[in-house]
């Protein structure tokens, strides 16, 4: 007598839904990107070169826009560990972007702080004036709207990270209008995070 269960012979099995990143065009570093590689390399000991793989991956992204797998592969390469390796990091941070995104990545932060100061009305405003939904890139490749957790900033919330710089305190009110600068002044009409300008300030 047996304690399992028999199998049915209609059973399905589990599949995984995981989808490969885009394999790209055939990527290597630039000249210039390669001797600042080198140089974040200097960083470590010969036997912890897998330490750099984030600023390495931002390299990569730094030149193409996005990381493909021919990107991740070359930092393995580089790093001497597995593309596996790489793309365990690619796919858990979520600063990595495997997508072709816009010029303009906004970013709006929805925890709790920023939540209870208006912004899910924020990116509400920003997706009517893009055409866009969070997730998505618009048709001219200029901006690409996403929802995301905590940037750190929980004083001055409601916060919006475009590309690497901050907007704090953005009013739902002032959403279109931020759309409107960042075309016509680029990232000079983000307010920055306030430590930094009060730092250039002194």
């Amino acid at each position: 007598m047996s304690f399992h269960p028999k199998m049915a012979y209609d059973a399905t099995f589990h599949r995984s839904s995981r989808e490969l990143e885009d394999e790209g065009p055939p990527f290597a570093y630039s000249a210039e990107n390669r001797a600042r590689f080198d140089e974040i390399l200097k960083r470590y000991p010969r036997d912890q070169k897998r330490s750099a793989v984030m600023p390495a991956l931002y390299l990569v992204q730094e030149q193409q826009g996005y990381i493909t797998a021919n990107g991740m592969r070359h930092v393995a390469q580089l790093l001497e560990i597995t593309p596996a390796d790489v793309e365990d990091v690619v796919s858990f941070y979520t600063m990595f972007y495997t997508k072709p995104v816009g010029r303009f990545v906004v970013q709006v932060c929805r925890t709790l702080s920023c939540a209870l100061n208006g912004a899910e009305r924020v990116t509400e405003e920003l997706s009517a004036k893009l055409g866009i939904a969070p997730g998505q890139t618009d048709a001219t490749r200029t901006f690409t709207l996403l929802e995301v957790e905590c940037l750190g900033a929980c004083d001055r919330a409601p916060v919006v990270m475009v590309n690497d710089a901050w907007h704090e305190r953005l009013n739902p009110e002032d959403a279109s209008k931020l759309v409107d600068d960042l075309k016509s002044l680029g990232e000079t009409a983000l307010s920055g995070c306030h430590l930094v300008v009060e730092r250039q300030t002194r």
